[in-house]
């Protein structure tokens, strides 16, 4: 087994106090995600999307944020993939956004539902042609499929069937969800494993924000 445990950072390049922080989450998360744009990180609107089946296994892959507003996060998928299959199972999710640059992290939960067919397809038609084009060859998304090759083959079948000016339709297979939140966590790294984190809840008027230990 590779020995791990004396492999550590400490955390120096910020803090979070109470009185810095913005009382709605989704702005004092839209600042932190500005800042990380600006840093130049590799897809910091990348995130761990976590969620759980209809029994509670638990499943977990990254994705990429498509939307923030005061209304939810935005992410798309295939209706019929691992996650989408839990979401509909199980329609809670949490989204983990982590970086390593910044030492910061940000959990959001929140209850799951999908966008209209319209912004589905408002979206859709916003994506790269070859993307729109992978939406249709990977249908049905996680399913097993016997070569690289075969892949290929669906992929070019589909350039055949709409060649270049020719508009592809939005599978109705495929679409965007948005998250809800019930519940924000911000963690700012700091030295000695004295990180700081705080914990956004829903309150009668707003939200109550409360300092967690690390």
């Amino acid at each position: 087994m590779t020995d791990l445990t004396d492999l550590r950072l400490s955390y120096q390049k910020g803090e979070l106090r109470r009185d810095s922080l913005n009382p709605l989450p989704h702005l004092q998360f839209q600042g932190w995600l500005e800042e990380a744009l600006k840093s130049d990180l590799p897809e910091p609107y990348a995130v761990t999307l976590a969620t759980a089946d209809a029994v509670g296994r638990p499943s977990a892959r990254t994705v990429l944020l498509r939307g923030a507003d005061e209304d939810g996060l935005v992410v798309y998928s295939n209706y019929q993939s691992h996650k989408g299959r839990d979401l509909h199972a199980n329609p809670q999710a949490e989204l983990l956004f982590y970086w390593p640059q910044l030492e910061r992290q940000v959990r959001v939960y929140g209850r799951v539902e999908r966008l209209s067919d319209d912004e589905s397809t408002a979206y859709f038609h916003k994506r790269p042609r070859e993307s729109q084009l992978a939406a249709h060859a990977s249908d049905p998304q996680s399913a097993p499929i016997a070569s690289r090759d075969e892949l290929e083959a669906k992929f070019e079948a589909l350039e055949a069937r709409f060649p270049d000016g020719q508009p592809i339709p939005k599978p109705d297979f495929w679409g965007g969800y948005r998250l809800t939140p019930a519940a924000w966590e911000f963690w700012q790294g700091r030295p000695n494993r004295m990180h700081d984190r705080f914990e956004y809840l829903p309150a009668a008027e707003g939200w109550r924000i409360t300092r967690l230990m690390p």
